[in-house]
């Protein structure tokens, strides 16, 4: 029998953090499914994604690990898939730890520890603040995406 895990995230400027929790996720089943929101669900959520939706899911589509993409349109969602997928995991970023375990009475709910040094909102917070006497901290961000490009060859 397939065992299915799903995720949701909007995997802005992807980086290895997110390529880390989606290898994780995939080792917990045999399909991963990653519902990627859409910019107008982020509306809501209060973020402005730097990239565009249909971007963000392409990105996310040609990961190995990745078997499908959805997009994630409101919150009450989770639960809707979880059945219409016949999931059996539900991960996300420990950055949402208790926030779905309400999802337990259907699924194993995961919460997976973040990548040490990275973090979305740490590369538009050094983005934002940009000069050329910055260059070396975007150094870090340069190896990082070296690392995507390795793990994606």
């Amino acid at each position: 029998m397939t065992k299915t895990v799903i995720t949701y995230g909007t995997f802005d400027m992807f980086h290895i953090g997110h390529l880390n929790i989606l290898k994780r996720l995939r080792e917990k089943g045999d399909r991963l499914i990653v519902a990627v929101s859409t910019d107008e669900f982020n509306a809501v959520k209060g973020k402005k994604p730097i990239i565009p939706f249909e971007q963000r899911a392409e990105i996310v589509r040609a990961i190995k690990y990745v078997d499908l993409v959805i997009p994630e349109e409101n919150w009450e969602q989770k639960r809707t898939d979880v059945d219409k997928y016949d999931v059996d995991v539900f991960g996300i970023g420990e950055d949402w730890k208790g926030k779905f375990d309400d999802l337990e009475d259907k699924v194993e709910v995961y919460y997976l520890p973040r990548t040490d040094g990275i973090s979305t909102t740490e590369l538009k917070r050094v983005l934002s603040n940009f000069d050329s006497t910055k260059v070396d901290a975007l150094k870090g961000a340069l190896d990082v995406i070296d690392q995507i490009v390795k793990e994606l060859s």
